[in-house]
């Protein structure tokens, strides 16, 4: 099961109390107060991860709590403080209250962590209360309360290569051919029913010392950008991506037009989002190895003046191009030395 959005409560732990005790040691029967402090409550952290890729963990589990702080003690011991509740989440999820639709935090890095509710400080000792006219003051604090909410959390998959198509299209096909990914692949549409993330590798890359991303999303139909069909909701997921594959079936093996579909693949994602447009973007024309794709492609590249790789995934042809152009264009460029 795939899930990249939910609701939780989290709790921080309250603050333990201040402890009312006196000093007693032989021939030292009034030794004046040594209560100890309370010990604070334990946060409720969000950790980002780089090998979680989704939000099934709380799906099932919404209540997060941290713990509570011991209690301060005699002898001058503060409470032990209490042990966080450290939340694993994927990177690329975002977090808002759910009361206000307040953004409180964004976790787009690998061990970042972000304190979603403070535990309470402990409560004072009575040592803290003695005074020069009071000397043996019988009062100590209580615990603060941890802080708590009710939050939303939205994952958009950070990704370099965001791979975009209409169902049928071998999107599925393209992911298990060029990353380690494997997405069921069928000749029907509504294959994919969530999102995968596959790693390219790639020679030019590998010499780079760095890896590429790969975001298949559901097939898109039109209106998809009003909440038709399975893509949808999952739009979001190539946000992020510093590159758009629109994937076109270039033979209209299920009698479509792949100078309509990319028409029409542009029209839902600026209705979407118009910033997905302004993003570099590559058609991937598949099928190639069928007869009638030639004609197809040489009508499509009249009307669309856009960089075309060709390919057929069932062959496995042009993979190997594509890998170098999506290397080429994905990979950022080192900054130029200085002189």
């Amino acid at each position: 099961m795939f899930v990249d959005e939910c609701t939780i409560k989290a709790r921080a732990g309250d603050g333990g109390r201040g402890c009312i005790s006196w000093r007693r040691e032989k021939y030292e029967p009034f030794g004046g107060p040594n209560g100890g402090d309370g010990g604070r409550g334990g946060a409720v952290v969000l950790l980002g991860d780089e090998n979680t890729n989704n939000l099934i963990d709380y799906r099932f589990k919404q209540h997060w709590n941290g713990e509570r702080g011991e209690h301060g003690l005699g002898k001058d011991c503060t409470g032990r403080e209490g042990k966080p509740a450290i939340l694993k989440i994927p990177l690329g999820t975002i977090v808002t209250r759910k009361d206000t639709g307040q953004v409180v935090a964004e976790v787009t890095e690998h061990g970042q962590q972000v304190v979603l509710c403070k535990g309470g400080n402990g409560g004072w000792g009575n040592t803290h209360f003695k005074t020069s006219t009071n000397r043996a003051p019988r009062r100590a604090n209580p615990g603060q309360p941890g802080e708590q909410g009710e939050f939303k959390l939205d994952l958009k998959s950070i990704a370099d290569v965001g791979l975009v198509g209409f169902p049928n299209a071998g999107k599925s096909s393209l992911t298990r051919a060029i990353t380690q990914a494997r997405p069921k692949a069928a000749a029907y549409p509504f294959t994919t029913l969530h999102p995968q993330i596959g790693v390219i590798e790639h020679a030019d890359l590998l010499r780079g010392g760095r890896r590429l991303l790969l975001a298949d999303i559901p097939g898109l139909i039109a209106g998809a950008s009003e909440n038709r069909g399975l893509g949808h909701r999952f739009l979001r997921h190539i946000e992020r991506c510093k590159l758009l594959v629109i994937i076109l079936d270039m033979a209209g093996v299920d009698g479509r037009d792949p100078r309509d579909d990319y028409r029409d693949l542009l029209r839902e994602l600026e209705l979407y989002d118009p910033a997905l447009l302004e993003k570099p973007r590559l058609v991937a024309a598949n099928k190639m190895d069928l007869p009638e794709a030639k004609a197809w492609l040489a009508k499509f590249r009249r009307r669309h003046k856009v960089a075309v790789v060709e390919l057929s995934c069932l062959s496995g042809k042009g993979l190997n191009p594509l890998k170098r152009e999506l290397a080429r264009r994905a990979t950022p460029k080192p900054p130029k030395a200085s002189r």
